[in-house]
């Protein structure tokens, strides 16, 4: 048994390779266990994962963790960059104002807590990140610190305290921050957030038809009718027979058969006798026609091809405006919303008659084919399944940000640079919105998404772990317990004081207050507690904007905290 662990050991040392997929896949299944309903997630798994695999004293080259990383960086980028540069116009600088104060808050803590406690630049990275759950900064912070005037030895030294910071300090800032929002925000705020929800959403609801958004929205069922009465829906254009509903639901001409043929129509058309035609509607209305025309079976008549699509919103004329608006307009005849889902995380938002649409956003539509590609055509791309990546588009947009972040510009004899990792952040934004605006500049489907900011940023994890694994022990030791509490403190003061901003300096509806506060804190487990102590996706309408801005700024932060604790 010794002698297989001695080889195991010998032929991790030599093809570090193995070493890391070895972390990755313990790493993603440590992270993914269950301790009652708290799980490590696999940053964290991954970092313990590194460590423990490090004390076999591998050596790893760190062009591997920094290719990994600017990939990662970039994919951050691109998911929030239709976000952050929304957060720029009138409706979004609230919330965006809000991420920037709380960003300097959070940096300010860390640092208190920094200056109380005489930490260095390596734990004051590991602190900043652990304590804001903002894995992203450790490679900028990391960079900062090799720019420092230390030897090679002290270097790696503050970089080997990074990890341990961060491995220290992580759990209770991902599980404090939601604790905190969620069961303590709602008395801060003095509310019932689930009220506050419930008022929110009614509001949301002005101006839908008597019986729901649903009706507005909705799959329908179709029925195909003979037109036997002069004077009924006979005699009536399109758009006349169309308007027949009542309790302002709508009904839809799908097809339209005359002298026995299947023939193309449009809102003038004229109905006849004898037409027959395929409705659809909801139960009671189509049970009301009933009565104007006669119900027949026509097969062919029935056949009409349905699809569920995602669109991916482009279009001027969708961004800021109400579904309930949208519902209106002609083009959108005969499809209805599922869901839709907005920022880097996907997250769901409502579908409710005043939701307004953004640029970004993901709108899964359903119904009749011909009408789903008028919706598509009018307001977005067609956000289809697809595996192929456009690597030009990608390879370009990393190589651009990374030379933008190797310029060097002097301030006051200091040169300042944002290291090509913060390059390819700029560089993901910016190409990320502009695909937001002109989809066709290239394809990145959500799986190379998923691959380049799971894996990219975890390949970058497990280097950090496996090279600081074998004094991570002694690290730990150095810095002692004391820094858990440090980083408690660093943690719970932005986020007590965040609701408080949010109300009486922003001016913030309840409902959303403390989802703006989770954005703030880039901590999507803690807007999903908010979500279901409220029982309510409301507060995510407050997450995306500031998720977007401080995505960015917290990871830039990371410099900043280093240059600061020197």
């Amino acid at each position: 048994m010794v002698e297989i662990g001695d080889w195991l050991a010998a032929c991790l040392r030599s093809k570090p390779e193995l070493a890391i997929f070895l972390t990755l896949a313990v790493g993603y299944w440590v992270g993914a266990l269950k301790f009652g309903s708290l799980t490590l997630g696999t940053v964290t798994g991954t970092l313990l994962a590194g460590v423990l695999v490090g004390q076999l004293g591998i050596t790893i080259s760190p062009q591997i963790k920094a290719m990994f990383f600017i990939m990662f960086l970039f994919a951050v980028g691109f998911g929030v960059g239709p976000q952050f540069v929304r957060s720029l116009s009138s409706d979004g600088l609230p919330q965006a104002l809000f991420a920037v104060v709380i960003s300097c808050l959070c940096l300010a803590s860390v640092y208190s807590a920094v200056v109380l406690a005489g930490y260095g630049p390596g734990v004051a990275a590991g602190l900043l990140a652990g304590t804001q759950t903002i894995s992203a900064s450790i490679g900028l912070a990391s960079h900062a610190v090799g720019q420092l005037d230390l030897s090679a030895e002290q270097v790696q030294a503050q970089l080997d305290l990074i990890a341990v910071a961060y491995a220290v300090t992580y759990l209770f800032g991902t599980l404090g921050t939601g604790w905190i929002i969620a069961f303590i925000g709602p008395r801060l705020l003095g509310v019932d957030l689930g009220a506050e929800c419930r008022r929110y959403e009614a509001k949301m609801q002005q101006g839908e038809p008597a019986d729901g958004m649903q009706s507005a929205w909705r799959e329908y069922l179709v029925r195909a009718f003979e037109l036997t009465q002069p004077g009924v829906i006979a005699g009536l254009t399109v758009a006349q027979a169309e308007a027949q509903a009542s309790g302002g639901r709508r009904i839809f001409l799908e097809n339209l058969r005359r002298n026995g043929q299947i023939i193309a129509f449009d809102d003038n058309t004229v109905l006849q006798v004898g037409d027959t035609i395929a409705v659809s509607g909801s139960h009671e209305d189509l049970v009301a026609w009933t009565h104007r025309a006669q119900e027949v079976a026509d097969q062919e008549l029935l056949s009409i091809p349905l699809e569920s699509v995602d669109v991916l919103v482009t279009s001027k004329k969708a961004n800021g405006q109400r579904l309930i608006d949208l519902a209106q307009q002609s083009v959108a005849r005969g499809v209805f919303v599922r869901r839709i889902r907005r920022g880097a995380m996907g997250v769901e938002i409502p579908v409710q008659a005043q939701t307004q649409l953004h640029r970004g956003d993901i709108v899964t539509v359903s119904g009749a084919r011909k009408h789903v590609q008028a919706v598509v055509g009018e307001f977005g791309f067609a956000d289809r399944p697809s595996e192929v990546t456009d690597m030009v588009l990608l390879g370009a947009g990393i190589v651009f940000g990374g030379l933008l972040g190797a310029l060097v510009v002097p301030i006051q004899g200091v040169p300042v640079t944002l290291s090509s990792s913060g390059g390819a952040l700029i560089a993901g934004l910016l190409v990320g919105w502009l695909r937001s605006c002109a989809p066709a500049i290239g394809q990145v489907p959500s799986a190379t998404l998923w691959f380049m900011n799971s894996v990219g940023l975890n390949v970058f994890i497990a280097v950090v772990g496996i090279s600081a694994g074998p004094r991570f022990i002694a690290g730990l030791q150095q810095v002692g317990v004391s820094i858990f509490f440090w980083g408690m403190l660093a943690t719970t003061v932005p986020m007590l004081l965040a609701p408080l901003i949010g109300k009486y300096i922003f001016r913030f509806d309840p409902a959303i207050n403390l989802g703006c506060c989770c954005g703030a804190r880039t901590n999507t487990a803690s807007v999903g507690m908010v979500s279901e102590v409220a029982r309510s996706n409301v507060p995510m309408l407050g997450y995306t904007v500031p998720y977007a801005v401080n995505n960015t700024l917290n990871t830039l932060a990371g410099m900043a905290i280093v240059f600061l604790s020197v």
